[in-house]
This record gives C-alpha cells, structure tokens and sequence, in this order.
C-alpha cells in the first residue's frame, strides 16, 4: 500500500527535495550518522545560556545539556528527549533551545545512548537517571521539582512515553506533563497508516529497522511497554499528556489509538493532527503555515503546564 503525495501540503514539498526518506539499517548506520553530522546547520534562531553537565548514574556517565532564558532560581524545567530513531541525533537539540526562551524555563536535554551499539533499555535509564538527577537535586539546579515536564519528537517522545511509564512504576516523580510531539511509541505498526509503505522521510522498512536496532531483535507483542508505549496494558496514574501528529506520518494511527487509550484511563490529554504534514516537517520546512501552527500549539500547553 502506498501514500498518495497529493494528500501533502504543498508548502512542504520542497523539503523532501533536500531530505529524501531514509534507508537505514545496521550496515549503513554509522555511515548515515557521519553523513547527516556534515550537513550544514543554520545558527540558532533563539540566544539562550548554554551549559553542559555529565551526571553519574549506574551504568557510567551521562551528559545533559542545560539551556535556560536566565539564571532566576525556582525555574520551571523540561527533561527534553531528542528524535532520531533510537539510532540518531544527539542532545544538541534547537527544539530544545527554542523551549527554554519561549517557556522561560530550563531544559536538560539527554544525550542518551544510542542503539544498535546500546540498546534498550540504555536510553530510557540515561533518560531516568537524569530525571531523578533534576528531582532530587532541583534546589541547587535552580528548578522547581513541582514544575516539571518531559517530552521529545518522534523517537524521543516516544522515549518519554516509556520513561513515563517507568516513572510511575518506580519513584512516581510529579510531572506536569509529557509533551509528545509525534511520538515512534508502536513497534509493529498494525496500522492503516503503519502499513504504507513509502511514507517521507521515515518510511516503513527504515522504522522497523530502527525498531529492530532499538530492541536488538524483534520481540512483537512482548516488548517492553518502557520501550514500546502501546504494548503497554494500563494507562493509569500517567501525566497529563499534550499528543500531536501529521495526518500523512506513518504513526499517525498508532498515535491516535494511544491518545485515546490515554483519555479512557483518565489521563488529560490534548491531541491535534496537522492536515498534510508528513513526519518531522515541522524541522525542514518551519516557515510553512501548518507547521508554524504545530509550534504554537505545542508551546502553549507546554507553557500553560508549567506555569498554571
């Protein structure tokens, strides 16, 4: 089954001229990283205080980038979660950036380790280890540990989405909200939209792959809900949860299931599906009107969360 392109919006066509669908696997991975690294990168669009901290958790150090407005103490603070498959990016994040000035907040972004070389569950206990490190010291961070929210785009937020449930089955931190913009939370994609095949961007065979890295292997049905949120059978006692998705990414599907599933279990969340928008467009085109209109909505209930 295949995706007709004429259900994209116009306005972001000339993105998939620069940045065609990926194919990736465990071959061509650490090529694909050294490719995508060189590409030129626009300077930041917003001038935040920068700094890096490494933190100690049981499996060796991590490093948490912290990008905040200004210094007032008794912030509220973000654990942000970068994209990239399981199997990309790095916490060096503009999104992040762009977080910590509109939000007046501090963000600690996790430069989490990365799969096939470490997979799960690595990321989501680098993820964890940094949440309670932002709990447990938030007095001298300069955060409030009762304003705190978590979330990422695509693999991240889905990364938050397992770290969500994680946190409520151990230490149960309070978070105002998991903020999770088009979420890889479904590693079978038994879906209408999951089983279309050339999807932009991140298509079909490139997930799975992924999702094979990720979990070093294919599990199905018995994957950890920490890794694959919708494996998971209880929803309950989650954090508010703020959804979004494009009407032509191949998660759409799986990502209005779990946003139902959330409101069932009686967990507040606002979900929106931008007309359109195929996966992570809002990052190549983000002058087009829908993916401006992604931005604002995101940022508002991110910024009405953390300060009610």
């Amino acid at each position: 089954m295949l995706l007709d392109y004429k259900r994209i919006d116009p306005e972001l066509l000339p993105g998939l001229e620069t940045f065609p669908a990926l194919d990736l696997n465990r071959e061509n991975i650490a090529k694909m990283r050294d490719l995508l690294a060189a590409r030129p990168q626009p300077p930041s669009s917003v001038d935040v205080l920068s700094d890096k901290k490494s933190i100690d958790t049981e499996d060796g150090t991590v490093d948490v980038y912290i990008y905040r407005k200004t210094e007032q103490p008794n912030q509220p603070a973000v654990l942000w979660i970068h994209g990239g498959g399981y199997i990309l990016g790095n916490a060096i994040d503009e999104r992040a950036k762009i977080i910590a000035d509109h939000c007046n907040c501090t963000v600690f972004s996790v430069d989490y380790r990365l799969a096939p070389e470490h997979p799960f569950p690595a990321g989501p206990n680098d993820c964890y280890a940094t949440l309670a490190w932002i709990m447990n010291d938030a007095k001298a961070l300069g955060v409030d540990k009762n304003r705190v929210a978590m979330g990422g785009a695509s693999a991240g937020s889905g990364m938050a989405a397992g770290v969500a449930l994680m946190n409520r089955d151990r230490d149960n931190f309070p978070l105002q909200l998991q903020l999770l913009l088009y979420p890889m939370i479904d590693n079978l994609h038994a879906t209408s939209s999951g089983k279309l095949e050339n999807h932009p961007v991140w298509k079909q065979s490139t997930s799975f792959n992924a999702w094979e890295m990720y979990l070093d292997g294919v599990p199905g049905e018995q994957a950890s809900p920490y890794a694959a949120a919708t494996r998971a059978t209880d929803l309950s006692g989650l954090p508010p949860a703020y959804m979004c998705v494009g009407s032509e990414d191949l998660f759409r599907d799986e990502n209005i299931d779990y946003a139902q599933r959330l409101i069932a279990a009686g967990v507040p969340c606002e979900f929106s599906i931008f007309p359109g928008l195929y996966h992570g467009a809002d990052s190549f085109t983000p002058t087009a009107r829908v993916c401006r209109r992604l931005n604002q909505a995101f940022l508002r209930a991110l910024d009405h969360a953390l300060n009610p």
